[in-house]
């Protein structure tokens, strides 16, 4: 697998198989263009999944890349994989129904049925309501007032009429009792947004390997209704499925440096077997190499040439104490700062085509507010060995 990166294309395109690729072609010059702040989470999972399809659109192969995302400000509180959950989650349902044959269909499918649902929910409760005050106005007007002298001719036609009555009774009893069960049906399409879930998908798949068989299980348990049916979920380093045949994306979410060799060997593994089959592998906030495990030696240069130097940067967001970087492929990266009177609430004071280290970015925002004079055109060399120095002395 490798990755292309061209600078226009057509609509259309072939695969190596000779099926058609339904693309929309890039917009001209779109590689000089600044990217904007996503408005919401939500709008940031789309984003970084839409990107990812244009990158493997773009290939035409099998395509490797990487989604960063880290709202965290420095806060150290919660792990990068709890604290990007929500992110991750919303971003493998946006990347299903991009990139997965079948799952925008069935989402339509579920959309139709939710409001087929919702309109016949209405109907079923007005019609328990009309039958709970019918019921209500017949029980008020009930007086028996006892048998009296004289009234055993009418006794036949009273038997009768109480005879039809509770059969009366016994139907609206039963159809009460049918609504009733409906309702609750009903009530349940709701809930699951108009998914069945006796639903069997049959399809291709994505599966997301999570760091450890805990954390999958959890996401089992918690994400198996938020996410398309098409959805696997596995660890690394645990019991693997014998079967991924199906699979046409893989998600590693996470993968820490005490997991390089198995995310490896699983991705070698499902990349043989799958061939053209395997449309993409993401690797979301991917922390691959590590001090304390990789070392920054040898070992560390070697698995990072031979794993994390050939990830496509399909989408980055980093939040600032004072603003955002962020880049969307194959865009610009931009870095925004906080501003009160400008639209949405912040202002990009700098794009770039590469992405800036941390002190170029404090830079960048110091020479902004006037904290720090511009550097001079010339000084480059000058500049950088300034900050490996500075950098170093952080350390």
């Amino acid at each position: 697998p490798f990755v292309v990166v061209i600078d226009t294309v057509s609509p259309t395109a072939l695969r190596r198989d000779g099926s058609a690729l339904r693309l929309s072609a890039l917009p001209p010059g779109i590689q000089n263009q600044p990217t904007e702040l996503p408005d919401s989470l939500t709008d940031a999972a789309a984003i970084a999944a839409n990107a990812c399809e244009q990158l493997y659109a773009n290939s035409g192969t099998t395509v490797r890349c990487r989604v960063d995302f880290d709202t965290s400000i420095g806060d150290e509180t919660y792990t990068t994989l709890k604290s990007s959950t929500d992110f991750t989650q919303q971003f493998v349902s946006s990347l299903c129904l991009a990139s997965i044959e079948g799952v925008m269909e069935w989402k339509q499918n579920g959309v139709m049925k939710l409001i087929q649902a919702k309109t016949e929910l209405t109907e079923v409760r007005e019609k328990l309501q009309q039958m709970g005050s019918n019921g209500d106005d017949d029980d008020d007007d009930d007086v028996d007032f006892g048998e009296y002298p004289g009234d055993a001719a009418s006794t036949p036609t009273t038997a009768a009429a109480d005879e039809t009555e509770a059969k009366d009774d016994d139907t609206a009893s039963e159809e009460a009792n049918r609504l009733s069960a409906r309702e609750a049906e009903l009530l349940q399409l709701v809930a699951n947004d108009g998914a069945d879930p006796s639903f069997r998908w049959t399809g291709p798949t994505l599966r997301i390997y999570f760091p450890d068989e805990g954390s999958a299980a959890l996401a089992r348990r918690d994400w198996q209704s938020q996410v398309p049916p098409c959805v696997e979920f596995a660890s690394c380093g645990g019991v693997q499925v014998s079967d991924n045949s199906g699979d046409a994306i893989i998600v590693f979410y996470c993968p820490r440096a005490s997991e390089a060799e198995f995310v490896e060997e699983i991705l070698y593994d499902i990349e043989a077997k799958r061939g053209e089959g395997l449309k993409m592998s993401v690797m979301v906030n991917p922390l691959l190499v590590d001090m304390g495990v990789t070392g920054f030696g040898m070992a560390g240069r070697r698995l990072r040439e031979r794993l994390i130097d050939g990830l496509a940067p399909a989408y980055y967001l980093r939040t600032l104490p004072w603003g955002a970087l962020t880049r969307v492929w194959p865009q610009l990266f931009t870095v925004w700062q906080e501003d009160e009177v400008a639209e949405g609430g912040y202002r990009m004071i700098k794009a770039m085509d590469r992405l800036p280290s941390n002190p170029e970015v404090e830079d960048i925002y110091d020479i902004e507010n006037g904290d720090m004079n511009a550097p001079q055109e010339g000084m480059g060399f000058l500049n950088a060995l300034g900050d490996f120095v500075n950098g170093m002395t952080k350390l």
